[in-house]
């Protein structure tokens, strides 16, 4: 007894390279808006930080 087997594609379809290429860029896109967010709060956190000390350096070097 014979199994008919059915034939197989020896590519990728072309629908799904461009889905997975879209899910790549997407990923990307993500992955680079999440890297520039965390410089962005760690950059504010300075700017707070060196805007606190430079605050209390003046009122020590006015009043103390």
């Amino acid at each position: 007894m014979q199994q008919e087997l059915e034939p197989t594609r020896a590519r990728t379809p072309v629908v799904k390279k461009a889905a997975a290429g879209l899910v790549l860029v997407v990923v990307a896109a993500l992955a680079v808006w999440l890297v520039i967010g965390i410089v962005k709060a760690i950059f504010w956190t300075v700017v707070v930080a060196a805007a606190v000390v430079a605050v209390l350096w003046a009122l020590k070097t006015l009043f103390w």
